[in-house]
């Protein structure tokens, strides 16, 4: 690679989309919009079973791909490997503990969803607590969406827009347009199987970027050495400094929380969790999930790894030619495979996949709470599957004009990732924690679980919001790990030459100086979720003692977690049937289902209706 002029140093610039990747792009577009029509005609979606749980009867494996690829945002492939490149891998060290994660959904929580016929999660709340508890939480979930699905279909669309030249709110309106009618025609048939299409190109499209890159390194081993010659290999640091972004214990226990509550209690997934025919299947679906996210994850980290490799010896940051670290991935794929015909494309149809499959799992779930939780509760309004139909698609398309309109407050960021990274840490420590006061703990109540939840948002809201106040006014900053520029010669730059002396002045100018000492607001981003689940917990524990601990002998079995099952009178824990792991359905008025999901059973091995 021979620089010539700053111009061409460009990650991506106007212009540089060709015919074959404008193919690629389009064809991908085409084959979801075709998968959703399909769907939409012929995949019998008038009821709002079917539409929310396509009649559960969908298959283990394509739902666990589904769940992979609606986890992975346009922003994840691009924050991923940047965060590895600018700070280091410690981040990665969340990655092994996800079969904890899974473990702990698995028996824990899915279960109660199977035993109580829940494919809402968030009705759980209201069967343990009250009607009040579920509105808290429902509202949580749908602000905390409607806040990042702009920013997660803004995020492809400036890539897009930077190799294209094309307005970027027009290309938000298009990518949009296309999801909104797959989601709406196909329901959840469409998301999971257009999310099985999207999955295979986003894998794909990672795994040749990756190769090439090694390729363009030397080999693997020389990605590592240069790795830890620049000081990113790094995944046991023990500093329990609560202001330290990175740490062993803080990406731990985060990744367990955060992962926790958006796998097995956000609407999205739980709703095709349970979609699925047994509570085996459905355990089964997660253990697939497991092993597809550390691969999935483990691409996106080592081409992180490979990008500081690439570029080791002279830093595109320092030089002044990428901006902002959240460009690094595009500005790498333009480096090392921008000159093979289609694979920009590929690249934008990867970012695009990734975000679509988020944005269309969310829409549907969105669609399905917001009528069921409230609409069906209007007074006068009567309920019935035609209006249930119009209803749910409706609030996909006011969902997708709600998207795009608020592109244009997104494009005034100045750091889309880190407010990504933000919101979610707001609401899931007292999602995780109140869902853990009901399920493993019979004695607290309602008084409990409404301060728990209180008192933790309120905290982590000020948390987040006065430490992004000090980051902008330049009070706190996360500067980037080391890095050098003497080796640009070998890219054909002189550093010394003109047209770099004013960027590499701009880009090594020392931040402002920060005040050592520790204020609450300095805290790393990845504690807040940790403390609101502890603080919800704690809270909701000590008020529920102190108003009266919850009569455990009036708690239903079924509301408990098998695993805190020890924790009820052994008459309680007698008096209601096991279920069956393997044993198919019955629906909820008692009548057997053709394609049925769970059951229960009694000692002597009878089916019976809850």
């Amino acid at each position: 690679m021979n620089f010539s002029a700053v111009d061409s140093l460009l990650p991506i610039g106007t212009g540089q989309f060709q015919v074959l990747d404008y193919v690629v792009f389009i064809a991908m577009l085409a084959i979801s919009m075709a998968v959703g029509i399909y769907f939409g005609f012929f995949g019998n979606n008038n009821s709002t079973e079917e539409y929310l749980l396509g009649g559960r009867r969908m298959k283990t494996i394509p739902i666990a791909i589904s769940l992979i690829a609606s986890q992975i945002s346009g922003a994840t492939i691009l924050a991923i490997p940047a965060e590895m490149y600018g700070y280091g891998t410690q981040y990665a060290i969340m990655v092994p503990f996800m079969i904890f994660t899974v473990f702990v959904i698995n028996y824990i929580f899915v279960p109660v969803f199977y035993k109580n016929n829940i494919y809402n999660c968030y009705e759980y709340l209201e069967m343990r607590f009250s009607r009040r508890i579920r509105n808290i939480i429902t509202i949580s979930f749908i602000a905390s969406a409607y806040v990042l699905l702009p920013i997660i279909l803004f995020i492809p669309a400036i890539a897009l827009a930077q190799v294209t030249g094309m307005n970027v709110h027009l290309i938000n309106t298009i990518a949009c347009s296309v999801c909104v009618i797959y989601t709406m025609l196909g329901g959840i048939k469409a998301v999971v199987w257009t999310d099985v299409i999207q999955g295979s190109i986003m894998v794909g499209a990672s795994l040749v970027i990756l190769i090439c890159g090694i390729r363009e390194v030397g080999s693997a081993s020389e990605v590592i050495d240069r790795a830890i010659d620049g000081g990113r290999i790094e995944f046991f640091n023990m500093d329990f400094d609560l202001t330290v972004r990175n740490t062993f214990p803080n990406m731990v226990l985060c990744g367990i929380v955060i992962w926790t509550c958006y796998l097995g209690l956000n609407q999205s997934c739980v709703q095709r969790i349970v979609a699925l025919k047994t509570l085996k299947h459905a355990q089964n679906s997660l253990w697939i999930f497991c092993i597809g996210y550390y691969i999935i994850f483990a691409i996106n980290c080592f081409i992180g790894v490979t990008i500081f490799a690439r570029y080791h010896a002279c830093d595109p940051l320092q030089l002044g030619i990428v901006d902002k670290l959240d460009k690094m991935v595009p500005y790498f794929v333009q480096d090392i495979v921008g000159k093979l015909p289609g694979m920009t494309g590929v690249f934008i149809s990867c970012v695009f996949s990734a975000g679509l499959s988020t944005i269309s799992a969310n829409f549907n779930s969105l669609s399905g709470v917001i009528y069921q939780d409230y609409m069906q509760n209007i007074r006068g309004f009567k309920h019935t599957e035609q209006k249930a139909n119009f209803w749910m698609k409706t609030i996909v398309i006011l969902s997708g004009v709600f998207c795009v309109s608020c592109g244009v407050i997104v494009n005034q960021f100045s750091s889309i990732l880190e407010m990504m990274m933000t919101v979610p840490t707001v609401c899931y420590g007292a999602t995780l924690g109140v869902y853990c006061l009901g399920m493993l703990l019979p004695w607290s109540n309602e008084k409990g679980a409404l301060w728990g939840i209180t008192t933790s948002i309120v905290f982590t809201s000020y948390l987040a919001v006065r430490s992004k106040i000090a980051i902008l006014t330049g009070e706190m900053s996360y500067p980037l790990l080391p890095s050098r520029i003497d080796g640009c010669d070998e890219f054909g730059i002189n550093i010394t030459d003109s047209s770099f002396s004013s960027l590499s002045l701009n880009a090594t100018t020392s931040p402002p100086e920060e005040d050592d000492s520790f204020a609450l607001h300095k805290i790393a981003f990845a504690w807040f979720s940790i403390f609101g689940f502890v603080i919800t917990v704690s809270v909701g524990i000590l008020v529920s003692f102190l108003t009266g601990p919850n009569d455990v002998h009036k708690t239903e079995r079924r509301l408990i977690s098998p695993v805190a099952h020890w924790l009820l009178p052994e008459d309680i824990q007698e008096k209601e049937a096991a279920l069956s792991i393997n044993t198919a359905v019955i629906n909820k008025d008692g009548s057997e289902m053709k394609e049925s999901t769970w059951v229960w059973e009694s000692k002597e091995g009878n089916s019976i209706a809850k």
